[in-house]
């Protein structure tokens, strides 16, 4: 979380404390700008699967250029080795390749048509974020290598390899000092792989001792994900640049992939809402109805794919594509100088008119589906105008009261018009719900007011799991909260980057919290895909003498403590949020506060989750929550 803006005193400004940094330097210095976030694995964003993807990616861009029909990888907890069987990297390039920033034969249309690494940097912040980092290209029996430590070269060098296949070898492992703790996860790296083949046909992935080869493309990606039985078969069509894949489940939200030349793009961008706006277009005018967008896309399953000639992403993790146009081209007088840019057709109206012409065809031809969808956008219909009726109710009783009576607002918020100076304020702009106006008045006095907002509860919300739209809707309760975060009429009006559910860890708090994110998980599972919900950690126990305190989330912190404080111990247990007093409580919301963050895959059913968490008491559920959940029972239960 961002801290208070503080008057800051004028410093020394002089010739010393100007610097320049190397590319690999620069990598390491500010590594967020190439890589995102660091982390330490346990996210799928972390820094070290973007640099295990740059080096994937540049087999898969051989792939695309008909060179190499295979790619071996092997991850450990903490190291990797990638082998392509592509052209290989020219032998006397091998070192400019794999530390100069800016080079690279993807500047070149010629050697690479359509590639995602397109900036020069790739597996340069491989190399600078690894501790030790190999690389070796092999041509035609020839070999050419680079060594490196932390970003520095170590050796290099050329050799004869008469029994190497053309193509490159990577070794790294990342630096444990820009990723702390970190491992792998292969179960992460596994969905990375898959993703790859089916974006692939063709290609052969191996990993580890596991083979993954898609024949179908994007047909297969939606088939293995599906969690439960769709309405209709999947419309798969493809054409030139574009392939696309859809159909409708029972669940009441859009889970679309998207992918921009071989890229997850998690985030989306300008081709994922252009499929949205296309899809809804389409079947409007196919129906020959004027049926809402939302109630088009309701419930839809699927999958986009484009090639873009040199698409823009928003970050260096290109995790979504900001391209307005298919391609861009700079066009040169006879001298090389730039005059004018040839722009190809707009991704909006690419994917239109394919959508419009190939999604009308197919719909003609398959008529066996053209009921089951239009009786899912006309039963999405009744569900949204019923659900609007209650809604129209609250907002007008709400503004009667001028306020909302459960929310201490924040100054900032993450849906504030963009300026230079209110960037960090908007990320860091958080929402606490908390229950009880014990916990609510704790959190408020201490919070930071520019960026912390807090929502109280005042008891246990309803169990949503198994009630319709309209009547979570008529809940004054859950409508505060909705209307709070500003998602009554549209996702993009969310007003905090950070939902934090801060409830107790005792028995009661732990129900409240399953009861919240069991809300969120039904009705607005994208606040979890989008990395918006958090559950705030708070200490369970205080250790101390006289000459200091440690605060404790858990038994092995307490052992911890205790042997360190030695004797004259003193040892307290929070039950609750309201027991610990303000100036203790406000550390544990500032900029070190612990979060754990509540995520959920595109594969994930939401369907079986709820059913699992909040259905009937099977024995399976039994058993999980009492090896995974604190009661305060069992934390009572410790000797101290």
């Amino acid at each position: 979380m961002a801290e208070n803006i503080k008057n800051i005193q004028a410093q020394e400004y002089n010739e010393e404390n100007i610097r320049t940094l190397e590319g690999m330097e620069h990598i390491r210095q500010r590594p967020g700008m190439y890589i995102g976030q660091l982390g330490n694995g346990e996210h799928a964003a972390d820094g070290i699967y973007v640099i295990l993807k740059e080096v994937i990616d540049n087999g898969i861009d051989e792939f695309r250029m008909h060179a190499g029909k295979q790619i071996n990888i092997t991850v450990s907890e903490t190291s990797v080795t990638v082998r392509d069987f592509g052209r290989g990297i020219p032998l006397g390039k091998v070192v400019d390749v794999s530390s100069k920033l800016n080079t690279g034969a993807k500047f070149d249309d010629k050697a690479f048509v359509k590639s995602v690494g397109m900036n020069g940097v790739g597996i340069k912040a491989t190399n600078a974020m690894s501790a030790e980092f190999f690389i070796e290209s092999y041509r035609d029996g020839k070999a050419s290598f680079a060594r490196y430590h932390q970003g520095k070269i170590q050796d290099q060098g050329f050799r004869d390899a008469p029994k190497e296949k053309n193509g490159t070898y990577v070794e790294f492992t990342p630096d444990p000092l820009m990723f702390v703790g970190y491992k792998y996860r292969l179960d992460i790296v596994e969905t990375m792989v898959k993703n790859y083949s089916y974006l692939n046909k063709g290609l052969t992935l191996k990993l580890n001792d596991t083979v993954y080869k898609s024949e179908n493309g994007l047909l297969d990606l939606v088939n293995d994900s599906l969690t439960e039985d769709p309405l209709y078969a999947p419309i798969h069509i493809e054409g030139e640049d574009i392939e696309i894949v859809f159909t409708h489940g029972e669940v009441d939200n859009e889970n679309i992939s998207s992918f921009v030349n071989g890229q997850y793009t998690r985030d989306g961008g300008t081709h994922l809402a252009a499929f949205r706006e296309a899809v809804a277009k389409t079947l409007k005018e196919f129906y020959k109805k004027d049926y809402a967008p939302e109630d088009i896309r309701e419930g839809i399953i699927g999958a986009i794919s484009m090639r873009v000639q040199e698409p823009n992403f928003a970050n260096q993790a290109k995790t979504k594509m900001s391209s307005v146009y298919m391609w861009e081209k700079p066009v040169k007088d006879k001298d090389g100088a730039q005059i004018d840019t040839d722009k190809g057709p707009t991704i909006r109206g690419f994917v239109n008119d394919f959508m419009k012409t190939n999604l009308d065809n197919y719909l003609h031809i398959h008529k066996e589906i053209q009921q089951a969808i239009q009786d899912k956008i006309v039963l999405n219909e009744k569900i949204r105008k019923q659900k609007g009726e209650v809604t129209t109710k609250l907002k007008t009783r709400r503004k009667k009261d001028e306020y909302n009576p459960k929310l201490r607002d924040c100054r900032y918020h993450y849906n504030d018009k963009p300026t230079k100076d209110n960037a960090a304020f908007t990320q860091a702009s958080s929402i606490f719900i908390t229950e009880g106006d014990s916990a609510s008045g704790t959190f408020t006095k201490v919070r930071d007011a520019n960026v912390q907002a807090v929502f109280s509860l005042r008891g246990k919300p309803i169990n949503c799991y198994k009630e319709s739209a309209a009547k979570v809707a008529a809940n004054v309760e859950l409508s505060l909260l909705i209307s709070a975060l500003g998602i009554e009429d549209d996702m993009d009006n969310l007003r905090y980057n950070n939902i934090i559910v801060a409830t107790d860890a005792d028995d009661d708090g732990m129900h409240i919290r399953m009861l919240v994110l069991t809300f969120f998980l039904k009705f607005y599972p994208d606040l979890i895909r989008g990395g918006h919900v958090y559950i705030l950690e708070t200490p369970l126990f205080r250790v101390k003498n006289k000459k200091e305190s440690i605060y404790c989330f858990d038994r092995e912190e307490k052992e911890a403590a205790i042997k360190k404080l030695k004797s004259g111990i003193e040892i307290t247990r929070f039950k609750g949020l309201g027991e610990i007093s303000d100036h203790e409580f406000k550390d544990f919301i500032g900029p070190d506060m612990r979060l754990n963050d509540v995520q959920l895959s595109q594969e994930e059913s939401i369907k079986e989750l709820l059913n699992f968490y909040m259905g009937d008491n099977t024995q399976d559920r039994q058993d999980f929550i009492r090896e995974n959940l604190r009661s305060v029972e069992q934390m009572d239960g410790i000797d101290i």
